[in-house]
């Protein structure tokens, strides 16, 4: 078959091994690697190595065995980044079930939608998400088993500690009466084969909810190996300093590719606060940050001194990235050639496109790079749904390789074309040289009359404001227009502003369909989901609501 006009194909030079499932795959790496160090805690400086993730997933795999977990079953991990996280997942695939990571801050009403969707029969989840959600996960009446992490016994409960933590009693039964006799020895372990093979799901993810919603991503043991075995966002330096949390893809795909490379250490923090994370930097002298637009927005206006001049690589993905802020990026990290964009989503297992360094610098730093192997990647114009050439914006659609099965209860042609591309929402074109451009999201495009606006083109000028320290913008009905832009802003500490100081400085500088017609509303902080996305749906829902104007 002839590839077609106007698509652009990544590269097919991936080789998958022939292991019958990802829990066999990162278990044989992992234990391979068993004497390296893996993972750091740049909170509690406590050091993990790949040998105890590997014995930690053998002990919980064969007491969740024990407990009753069985193929097929789904077991969700509710938790902040924290040093079981590795184990417990690797642990719980390891034992043919499927593996689900909850968001611990979500809304009651958010963690009711996501055990709808994904119906857990076992739970494992920190102390701090189970006191945040204990009310919504005794109410689920389909969990057998929930499990804590920590120390501290309660009723109902089981403590993730027992399951993991070898006793001494010298029984020879592996495991006597419901707690482990001794640590579970890599040769005599057997990973169990997943019902339906690589085809097969072995983690539910969810989607960003930024326009409704969580939905339930399906994605297969070939997906997650395809990107392992690519060089996608992988790791080049020493030490790597990740934050974003390992519930979402970025955070957990990411780290699950550089953890299988085994070529750099990655320094991790439970959240971010600003003053540890610089602080972390200059500790570990840290060569490579992986991360979202607003934490570097948060760096840039930080007026913290440490010494991070060995910080050379940044890449960032999630959200677009305002010019300016890539430029005082630069000035703040003054070691780094340009900050690597990246662009993808949960559907995708992560990746879709990455911009990288030749010859110490970036080609098109303000591209999001060029495709991923083995994806194909098609611009279609929104009415008429032609593939689009070069320089043409329309709708991103996507398939490959890495593209998950489909949403869980949700049929395949409400989101997939007949070509079996998935249609993304997302707003791009590409260049002559097949590097691609996001411009926004296709339900956040605001419709003023016959226009299309983008509101990361005005976040990104207000953010060039001296007294604005953060900022979101959404359209509101209007009867004339259609829609009109309005915006959310947080101010620095100690600056004020006018609302129309703000709308004349975007008037001066942005074209008239993007002037902010619908008023400036200010709030302390901008609401964001955990990947740093802003959540347009909490902005609308406050244009009902009467918020002072300074």
């Amino acid at each position: 078959m002839l590839r077609k006009q106007n698509y652009l194909y990544g590269t097919t030079d991936v080789s998958i091994p022939n292991k019958k499932s990802f829990a066999k795959y990162l278990l044989d790496r992992f234990y391979q690697m068993r004497e390296q160090i893996a993972l750091i805690n740049g909170a509690t400086d406590n050091v993990l190595r790949y040998g105890q993730i590997v014995q930690e997933a053998m002990n919980l795999a064969i007491s969740l065995t024990h407990l009753g977990v069985r193929t097929g079953d789904v077991v969700a991990l509710c938790t902040e980044n924290r040093d079981e996280f590795w184990g417990t997942m690797l642990g719980i695939i390891c034992t043919g079930a499927v593996f689900t990571p909850y968001n611990p801050t979500y809304s009651a009403g958010e963690m009711k939608h996501v055990l709808d969707i994904s119906k857990p029969s076992y739970l494992i989840c920190s102390p701090l998400a189970y006191k945040a959600h204990e009310k919504t996960f005794e109410g689920t009446n389909r969990l057998k088993r929930i499990i804590l992490y920590g120390d501290e016994s309660v009723k109902n409960t089981v403590l993730y500690n027992d399951l993991v933590i070898a006793g001494s009693n010298g029984e020879s039964e592996l495991v006597f009466r419901n707690k482990l006799s001794r640590n579970v020895r890599y040769e005599e372990f057997e990973v169990a084969d997943p019902i339906d093979g690589l085809d097969g799901v072995v983690v539910i993810m969810y989607s960003s909810g930024t326009t409704g919603l969580p939905k339930g991503v399906q994605i297969t043991h070939s997906n997650v190996i395809c990107a392992c075995s690519s060089s996608i966002l992988r790791f080049t330096r020493p030490k790597s300093l990740i934050v974003t949390p390992w519930f979402h893809v970025m955070g957990l795909v990411g780290s699950a590719i550089n953890l299988f490379a085994g070529q750099s250490i990655i320094v991790y923090l439970p959240r971010f606060n600003v003053e540890l994370y610089l602080k972390t930097i200059e500790k570990y002298k840290v060569g490579q940050l992986f991360l979202v637009p607003a934490i570097l927005v948060a760096l840039n206006k930080s007026e913290n001194k440490y010494d991070v001049s060995s910080v050379d690589t940044i890449m960032c993905g999630a959200s677009p990235l305002p010019k300016d802020v890539a430029e005082l990026t630069q000035k703040r990290f003054p070691n780094v050639p340009g900050i690597l964009q990246g662009y993808g989503m949960t559907e995708c297992t992560l990746g879709v496109c990455v911009n990288e360094y030749k010859n110490g610098e970036i080609k098109k730093p303000d591209s999001n790079g060029t495709v991923v192997p083995c994806t194909v990647v098609k611009i279609v114009d929104i009415e008429t749904r032609d593939a689009l050439g070069a320089h043409r914006t329309g709708e991103i659609c996507v398939k490959g390789s890495m593209l998950m099965k489909g949403y869980l209860g949700v049929d395949r042609r409400e989101t997939f074309d007949e070509d079996n591309f998935f249609r993304t929402g997302d707003i791009g074109y590409y260049d002559e040289d097949g590097y691609l451009y996001v411009v926004d999201r296709l339900k956040e495009l605001i419709k003023y009359k016959s226009f299309q606006v983008a509101p990361a083109e005005i976040e990104a000028l207000l953010l060039q404001h001296e007294a604005v320290r953060d900022a979101g913008v959404v359209g509101i009905p209007d009867r004339e227009a259609g829609e009109v832009p309005i915006a959310f802003v947080a101010l620095q500490p100690g600056r004020t502003v006018t609302e129309k100081e703000l709308q004349d400085f975007v008037a001066e500088r942005l074209s008239n369909p993007k002037r902010l017609r619908g008023g400036v509303r200010f709030l302390s902080e901008i609401p964001k989901n955990a990947s740093g996305k802003i959540l347009r749906k909490e902005l609308r829902n406050l244009t009902k609501n009467n918020i002072s104007k300074l």
